[in-house]
Parts: structure tokens; sequence; C-alpha cells
């Protein structure tokens, strides 16, 4: 499910691995163990999740997908995998630790920011499918998450979101690539398919392509109202609150 489309804006990463554009790839180094010490960081906590959290909590679902990804990028920093090691390192971990933000937030009791209230709140429904948590949780994560965490490690680094873009597309590459794999395992088996047609059609009515696309966007209307914090504080509260009601359609009970 991978693709080449192009996002408006976004600069075409002409350094991709040669397996996706033969001839045009640029050198690629091994990350530093500075640069994968925020990423051992965040998988640490998520194993912890993992250990912990009852198997069919939606949280937990969300969890071992995210894990597995997560897993996955760490593995690709220490071969080389991206063109800028340090950078795409720190833009994982801060996106992570919104996730794990949220989830602090909920075991304290307060208030979960809204891309994610849905899925917090109907975490233990026993009329919502696994496959519907995980979409749920990866389109909080993306839709609103993502966007932030692009204009926190530029921030960070003190850089354009451009200096990003290709290893953005390298993470979106890797998510696609895994999103089939992800819904495969989560969907009802053969002997379930009356049960799981309604599923089949709420699942197709959500893209990651067009998600990441929207974060991409977002990140780059964010970072040119970095100057107006008031009017970007607001674009990123109607984000959050607009990614919340897809998340609230994606979590519709179906039994």
């Amino acid at each position: 499910m991978t693709t080449t489309q192009q996002v408006p804006g976004r600069p075409e990463d002409t350094t991709a691995p040669p397996a996706a554009r033969p001839g045009t790839a640029a050198p690629q180094a091994a990350a530093s163990p500075a640069a994968v010490a925020p990423v051992a960081a965040v998988l640490a906590r998520m194993r912890v999740l993992e250990a912990t959290l009852p198997p069919a909590d939606g949280i937990a679902v969300f969890n071992r997908v995210y894990l597995s990804v997560t897993e996955e990028i760490a593995r690709r920093l220490g071969a080389g995998g991206f063109q800028d090691p340090s950078a795409a390192g720190e833009l994982d971990a801060v996106f992570a630790r919104r996730y794990l933000a949220a989830v602090d937030a909920a075991g304290a009791g307060l208030t979960v920011p809204a891309c994610w209230r849905p899925l917090f709140q109907l975490r233990r429904h026993p009329g919502v499918r696994p496959l519907q948590f995980a979409l749920a949780g990866i389109n909080a994560h993306i839709g609103h998450d993502l966007a932030l965490a692009v204009v926190g490690t530029c921030r960070t680094l003190e850089c354009e979101p451009a200096a990003l873009a290709a290893d953005f597309d390298r993470v979106g590459d890797l998510l696609e690539g895994m999103e089939e794999r992800i819904r495969e395992s989560l969907m009802p088996g053969p002997d379930l398919l009356d049960v799981a047609d309604p599923l089949t059609h709420l699942a197709g009515s959500w893209s990651l392509e067009m998600a990441r696309d929207g974060a991409w966007a977002a990140a780059r209307v964010l970072w040119s109202l970095r100057a107006l914090p008031e009017t970007a504080r607001e674009f990123a509260e109607r984000l959050g609150s607009g990614v919340g009601l897809v998340g609230r359609c994606l979590l519709t009970p179906l039994g």
C-alpha cells in the first residue's frame, strides 16, 4: 500500500533508497547512540503498557500496533535507513510522546486531547472491534499529533519543515506498507463475514495516505503561524476536534 504520490508543497524526495528511486540515492549513515536513545525510551514505555494493559483494551490494541511500527523505525535508524538519523529519531520520539502524554492524562484523571477522547471513552466498549480501535488510534496520532510533532521538532532543531520532508516520507511509506498487514491481522475470519461486512465498509472509509498528507499540510500551516501563537493554538484545537469527530465515527459500535 505504499505510494509515490507527491504532497503539494513538499519537496520531492530524491534521496530514497535505490529500490524506491533507482540511481538517486544519497549516502546514509546509521544513527548514533544519541539519536537512538530517545526512541529507545519511548519504546520502553510502550512495552510497559503492552505488559500491563488488558489485551482487549482499545488502548492496548493501538499500543501493540504502534509498538511494532516504532520497533521497525528503530531498526531502520540503526541500519541507516534515514537521510538524517538524528532528525528522524527526534521526530519519532517527539511524536510518540504526544500519545504517551494522552495515556498519562487519562491515567491521572485529566482531560485527554480531543483527538484521543473517543478512543479513551470507548476503549472498553464490547461492540467496538479491534480494527476500529487501531484505526481510531492511528487517526488521532497521524491526524493531529504528527503535525504538532513536526513543528516541535523543527523548533528544537531550528530547521524548516522542508528539512524533515524526506524522512517524513520514509516513515509514511513504512506506515502504509504495514497498514495492510494491520488490517488483515485485526479483521474477523471468513466465518464471521456477516459481522465483518459493516466493519469492512467503516474501515474502508478512512485513508492513512490522506491522513498523513493532511498532517504535512497542517504542519506547514502551523509553522507559518508560529509568529501568531493564539491563531496557531486555535488552529491546532480545531484540528484536534475535527480529528476526534472522525475517530468517533470510526468507533461506531457494530455489535
